[in-house]
């Protein structure tokens, strides 16, 4: 049972650091796509501050994947990272200030969520 606590948290982890960079990195190439396409970039360094802040919990997922068990307690900043975009996005939805698409790609970071509470849970009851 231990071995597969760990290995579900390890994989869990690693391919969630490998998609968030692939999804997040390109924000860093992409502010003029979005002036070109008529929603320029107001505050930039809200746009670039967040790229930062989300790529810098990429590769804290990564470094949890390579050891689960001595570093569960960081799982616990995890959940709220993927929690926080939905718990944000869907009452801008709700209000009309946020276009649905956006509710659809924020519910992928509920799906993680859901997958390292359920990492979280395995490793934590793990003895030390």
């Amino acid at each position: 049972m231990e071995i597969q606590a760990m290995r579900f948290a390890r994989w869990v982890f690693l391919a969630a650091g490998i998609y968030g960079i692939v999804v997040i990195a390109p924000m860093y190439f992409l502010e003029g796509a979005q002036a070109a396409q008529g929603r320029p970039v107001s505050h930039p360094e809200l746009w670039y501050g967040f790229a930062g802040v989300t790529l810098a919990f990429q590769v804290l997922f990564l470094i949890i994947s390579r050891d689960p068990g001595r570093l569960w307690p960081a799982m616990v900043a995890c959940l709220v990272e993927k929690i926080s975009f939905p718990a944000a996005v869907l009452p801008l939805v709700l209000m009309g200030r946020t276009p649905w698409p956006v509710a659809v790609f924020s519910a992928i970071d509920l799906v993680w969520a859901v997958l390292f509470f359920l990492a979280y849970e395995r490793v934590r009851k793990l003895p030390a």
